[in-house]
């Protein structure tokens, strides 16, 4: 058993002392915040992270808050945190805020306001939550005379809503996507079209408008309807029907279909976060540079059932909500930038990027680090390679980069900005759009920590500085010390830094709820692990303690950061990270082996690559395609096929094919354990395969190793974390018996290397050299021929290993791959949906179920219908075709409608309860007789088939 560890040790993000009160320095003194106290009302890696800080920074009395949702529906949940914070005085329950109605949020803001004055808080931190957003909440934070840590009300309402935020940025010059940003005024217009109709809506409604406003004849129509739309949300009453809102947003879409031909339309409620409330339309006419009429409405048809599902997503679809949904141009090619800013209200600062295009579901993955300095290195090194096209995009990088953080800037100061935020953006090539801003601390921010630090001079004396390291650190200070904070000066702290958001889903990235995590390997040197303190050990026994991954929050179970002098230093840690990482449990899922082939991917490709937010769906695609092909071979029958193959090859000489087959006995599962391994587990594969696609060609149909393959099997077991380790168990790692034959091997081509004045690399020139029947390099005659027939026992057999290499050209895996210019060249066909959506269910087969069946494809809250007060999707007696909602499943706060895996007719509804009952994994829910009869594989029939590929394979190896 693993000896417990101090999990933050050497963990550059925090364990720095941060009084300032400790200070020689009166004017450095003068900004502690160890009087500062607050309450904490997030969760999740936030939640600890603010506690370490506020502790480091010597604030004593801060408070915590726990939903039932932490202590009762999931009891297996709680808050890790509280092994650290043993003090119950200081935790408090109030019931959940998410999902909750405009009354009962109402209700929650008052309660956690009544905590924190009869506790004595004077602050509360909301993290980034979408509590930390919500203008409403702050202002009554503000009004009860608390400090809000984060973005003030004012700077909340001027930029946390995209339609605001979005007509802000017009005003300063920042550049933003084509749209739409006020449906609902014109759908209030389109029910009251004139100034006379908007104003007897007010006198009829009672409304409290500004009279001054109202008297205005000068000013637009829909600028008058946004002031009223505003003043019927404040009495909690509706101006029209959803019905009527998704009219106006169908004709919108027309509208807007006709004038971007070929583009889709992005819907994105106005209070959506983290990806929610957001959906893409208009699929169809991608391919159509001139659609028709027809064309046109059929992909507008979707717009109504789409705004629904945002609004029902975002929780704004209640009487008296603000219903506004963006419609804006989707930009097909985009990458995800975002500006991480800072500001005290007066001045704001920009502290480098973060690309965050590796995502799925709009909800980020990988996370890099952007800066100014870390480009023009790129660009330095690529300039002295001899890149051209490299240095150019980089370059185009570079001063895209500064065009965001200025305007970021701009923006920070033109909504006086009080905190941080991050500043949004897509790029395509070299141009940026503006898309939203996030009022609140990001869950990524600790990338921009890890490049960025900021020194706060006193202005009467250049020496008298102090440094800050840490975002919630900042945050704090400004909450304090708002306005007597100068603008600090941003320092390069580490050359470049990455995050995997290592969440619960399966291998195909669909959200897996309800597993329990038993055992976490220990962070090795260099790993930053935010795991919410998951990994904070019993601290009466210094064990591990299990936890309870619960559907009631997002999938996110621990940040795994890593740094480094440059881009591909970064990564290579984060590879090290994510290979060393041991997960086990109970019905537990995790990205983790996603991670790990993806990040390899990168590093066998280009780490500099610009994927845009299209890569990942595609990845996976490609993924599935190589299960699928990897699934048809057979490793063992391989092997005793070759070595019936040798058998047959020196029949003529019995001594020879003996002493063959013994040799191919010893090398069995040197060979075959690290190939079953990588066939097993399609992502392990894919890293694996980019990280060696320059180390062998096909010629004549024919495998050619351009790098010795005992070297490239010995990366491998390192790759899969199998090398030799004595403490380690032995289905872990390389056998000893293995791992002997292995090192001599190795030794054997390295004295030989030497004694030829070769590379390693070099592997074709010294094969060549050991193929002269002469002696070389002084050796006589008899000394010659051993270390030939020693060269042929150590490569007999490796060509087996040829076979992985096979198994990418059959599905075309390396046309996936990045170009010069790091453009990434994705082929067209994993972008059809049903290929995608075949190889999902390849990645991640389907529970078992009966044939007169439908199961649930995993855990989740059920939901019958689209919305409340809709017909439900399916009723007994009905037909349903293959394709067509059947529900909903609600898991980890994302609404994913399932659809009918076959035609059928609906027996019998077999789910008790309705709305938001919560399902398992398997579980029936539809009684069915299917239009087509199910006829199950014979075993027999898959093993034959296997055979018979593998058989195809061997051929092209042996």
């Amino acid at each position: 058993m693993e000896k417990p560890v101090d999990y933050y040790k050497n963990n550059p993000l925090i364990h720095r002392d941060r009084r300032l009160g400790q200070s020689d320095s009166e004017w450095v003194r003068s900004f502690s915040c160890e009087d500062l106290k607050p309450l904490i009302v997030c969760r999740g890696p936030i939640r600890k992270e603010a506690m370490d800080v506020y502790e480091e920074m010597g604030i004593t009395h801060y408070g915590i808050l726990l939903s039932e949702k932490d202590s009762i529906v999931y009891p297996n949940a709680l808050s890790p945190e509280l092994r650290q914070l043993t003090d119950s005085t200081r935790v408090h329950r109030v019931p959940d805020y998410t999902g909750a109605s405009k009354e009962e949020r109402i209700e929650r803001i008052g309660q956690i306001i009544r905590i924190a004055k009869d506790n004595g808080y004077d602050s509360i931190f909301a993290g980034y939550g979408f509590m930390a957003e919500d203008d409403e909440f702050v202002a009554a934070i503000e009004d009860a005379g608390l400090k809000f840590i984060g973005p003030c009300a004012a700077t909340q309402r001027a930029a946390g809503k995209k339609d605001e935020a979005k007509r802000t940025a017009l005003q300063v010059g920042v550049s933003v996507t084509p749209g739409i940003d006020n449906v609902t005024a014109r759908t209030l217009i389109a029910k009251h079209p004139s100034r006379e109709a908007l104003l007897a809506v007010v006198k009829a409604e009672g409304l409290n408008c500004d009279q001054k406003i109202l008297a205005d004849e000068s000013l637009p129509l829909e600028t008058l309807a946004d002031h009223i739309l505003f003043a019927s949300y404040a009495k909690g009453i509706d101006l029209f029907s959803i019905d009527e809102l998704c009219t106006r947003v169908q004709s919108e879409c027309v509208d807007m279909f006709r004038n971007y031909p070929g583009a889709r339309i992005r819907l994105k409620a106005i209070g959506g976060g983290g990806g929610k409330g957001q959906r893409i339309l208009g699929a169809s006419l991608l391919t159509k540079k001139n659609p028709s009429d027809g064309d046109i409405a059929r992909a507008a048809s979707d717009a109504p059932g789409l705004v629904r599902e945002v609004l029902n997503e975002v929780k704004a679809n209640g009487v008296g909500d603000n219903k506004n949904v963006l419609i804006e141009l989707n930009i097909e090619q985009t990458r995800h930038n975002e500006i991480q800013l800072l500001g005290n209200g007066e001045w704001a600062i920009a502290l480098g990027g973060r690309d965050c295009s590796l995502q799925m579901h709009e909800q980020k993955l990988l996370e890099i680090s952007v800066t100014q300095e870390g480009l023009a290195l790129e660009i330095e090194k690529a300039q002295k390679a001899g890149l051209k096209a490299q240095a150019e995009a980089l370059a185009t990088d570079l001063e895209v980069l500064k065009r965001m953080e200025e305007q970021s800037e701009r923006f920070g100061t033109a909504v006086a900005l009080d905190s941080a935020s991050t500043f949004e953006c897509i790029v395509d090539r070299d141009r940026h759009y503006f898309m939203e801003v996030n009022t609140r601390i990001q869950v990524e921010h600790r990338v921009t920590e890890l490049v960025y630090k900021l020194k706060f001079t006193n202005p009467d004396d250049k020496n008298d500085y102090f440094i800050v390291e840490s975002l919630v650190e900042a945050m704090a200070l400004l909450a304090r010390h708002k306005e007597r904070l100068p603008r600090p000066e941003r320092l390069p702290r580490f050359g470049a830094g990455a995050e995997a958001r290592l969440n619960a889903t399966d291998a195909s990235l669909s959200p897996a709820a309800g597993g329990m995590v038993r055992y976490w390997s220990n962070p090795i040197e260099g790993e930053i692990r935010d795991d919410q303190g998951i990994c904070l050990v019993n601290p009466d026994t210094g064990l591990f303690m299990r936890y309870k991954v619960a559907g009631a929050y997002d999938s996110n179970i621990a940040l795994l950061l890593t740094k480094g002098e440059d881009r591909i230093d970064s990564y290579n840690h984060l590879s090290k990270v994510l290979r060393s990482t041991t997960l086990r449990g109970t019905d537990l899922a995790t990205n983790l082996e996603f991670h790990y082939g993806l990040v390899n991917w990168f590093i066998g490709n280009n780490v500099m690559a610009k994927p845009t937010t299209r890569f990942v769906v595609p990845y996976l695609t490609l993924v599935g395609k190589l299960k699928e092909e990897a699934a048809k071979l057979d490793v063992v029958y391989a092997f005793l096929a070759m070595k019936k193959h040798y058998g047959k090859l020196y029949g003529e000489n019995p001594e020879v094919a003996k002493a063959v087959s013994a040799v191919l006995d010893r090398k069995g599962t040197l060979l075959t354990r690290p190939m079953e391994k990588l066939l097993e587990d399609p992502h392990l594969l894919s890293g694996w395969l980019s990280l060696n696609r320059k180390n062998f060609s096909i010629e004549n149909g024919k495998i050619v190793w351009l790098r010795n393959p005992l070297i490239i099997l010995e990366e491998t077991y390192r790759y899969l974390n199998m090398n030799w380790r004595p403490e380690a168990p032995a289905a872990e790692v390389i056998w000893t018996h293995d791992n002997d034959l292995l090192q001599d091997a190795l030794k054997f081509y390295a004295d030989l290397r030497d004694k030829f004045g070769l590379k390693k690399e070099e592997f074709v020139k010294l094969n060549g050299i050991l193929g002269n029947d002469q002696p070389q390099g002084g050796f006589d005659a008899g000394t010659w021929e051993q270390i030939r027939s020693a060269h042929q026992g150590y490569e007999i057999g490796n060509e087996l290993f040829g076979i992985l290499f096979l198994v990418a050209e059959r599905t075309d895996f390396f046309a996936f791959r990045v170009e010069e210019n790091l453009e990434v060249t994705i082929p067209e066909y994993l972008n059809d949906p049903d290929l995608q959506a075949q190889m999902k269910k390849v990645l991640v087969p389907p529970p078992s179920t009966k044939a007169d069946e439908i199961v649930t494809p995993g855990g989740g809250m059920y939901y019958a219908q689209e919305a409340p007060g809709m017909p439900p999707f399916v009723a007994e007696g009905m037909h349903f075709e293959k394709g067509q909602p059947l529900f909903i499943l609600e898991v980890m706060k994302m609404f994913n409608k399932v659809p009918a895996p076959f035609s059928g007719t609906i027996d019998k509804i077999l789910i008790e309860g309705g709305d938001g009952t919560i399902v398992s994994k398997g579980q029936p829910l539809f009684k069915v007789t299917p239009d087509e009869k199910f006829v199950e594989t014979d075993p027999k029939e898959i093993e034959k088939e296997q055979r018979a590929r593998t058989s195809e394979y061997l051929h092209a190896v042996l």
